[in-house]
């Protein structure tokens, strides 16, 4: 694989991604439904997947690719950052979508009458964009030959990425399947909220190879989008519960993995 263009990289990435995706709504095969503290744990784990991913394989080497530039070293990656955040605040209310346990009168985006199933991968879609363009990113800054960039940077991003998927594909299925469809279809819809993943990264890795000075704001803006998932969605999600500490330990457990994922192959 470090062989292939970046951008062949990060299709063959957020594939793998993708496919986590798939796994987790396969679940549906062998169960009708999941502990709700198995499922904040797991969920818990994504939100610190996605905090530690965000400054290890994001942050980090946006704010080392700026320095010695004209503008302070901290720039790129603060606007970066906010603009990330600002993107998914404006999808977050534009996008109708129903998140997983959610009543129907808690829909969210501009008001629609699309079913159910169709808002619930919806929600979960808007997760995975950032994520893709993480991936994305990641591989694309390969090919300027930047030392905070390495191959092994990005395929720790994406393994990471790709485990906290798992969860999200559970997440879709399962409540679907629970309230009576049938199981190929709840997996179908499952897996769909991870297809964009490819497509995502494909553009955040074709926009950086392109455009050398847009690396560090993409990489911010990776991370920003991806922080604005986990507080506004993730962390709420999981605290849900009397037993709120499974999705706190959860997180931590994520955050760890990351991080060691990002030191030992980066």
């Amino acid at each position: 694989m470090p062989q292939l263009p970046p951008m062949l990289q990060a299709l063959v990435a957020t594939l793998f991604t993708w496919g986590l995706t798939a796994a987790g709504a396969a679940v549906v095969f062998l169960f009708k439904n999941v502990s709700l503290r198995i499922l904040n744990s797991m969920l818990g784990f994504a939100a610190g997947v996605m905090i530690a991913a965000s400054y290890w394989s994001l942050l980090a080497p946006a704010i080392e690719m700026a320095e010695g530039g004209r503008l302070p070293s901290w720039f790129p990656a603060a606007i970066g950052f906010l603009s990330g955040g600002a993107f998914l605040w404006i999808c977050d209310r534009l996008l109708p979508h129903l998140h997983p346990g959610a009543r129907p009168e808690q829909q969210e985006g501009l008001p629609s009458s699309w079913r159910r199933s169709v808002l619930l991968v919806l929600a979960i879609t808007l997760h995975n964009i950032p994520e893709g363009l993480a991936v994305g990113v990641a591989f694309g800054a390969l090919s300027h030959n930047i030392p905070g960039a390495t191959f092994g940077s990005a395929v720790a991003l994406a393994i990471g990425i790709g485990l906290q998927n798992f969860p999200e594909g559970i997440a879709v299925a399962v409540p679907l399947r629970r309230e009576g469809m049938s199981r190929p279809k709840s997996f179908w819809y499952g897996q769909l909220s991870g297809a964009v993943e490819p497509i995502a990264g494909v553009i955040g890795a074709a926009a950086v190879t392109s455009i050398k000075p847009l690396l560090p704001y993409s990489l911010a803006f990776a991370a920003g989008a991806m922080i604005y998932v986990v507080i506004e969605e993730l962390i709420p999600e999981s605290q849900l519960s009397h037993e709120a500490h499974f999705a706190t330990i959860g997180a931590m457990l994520g955050f760890a993995t990351m991080m060691i994922l990002d030191v030992a192959l980066g």
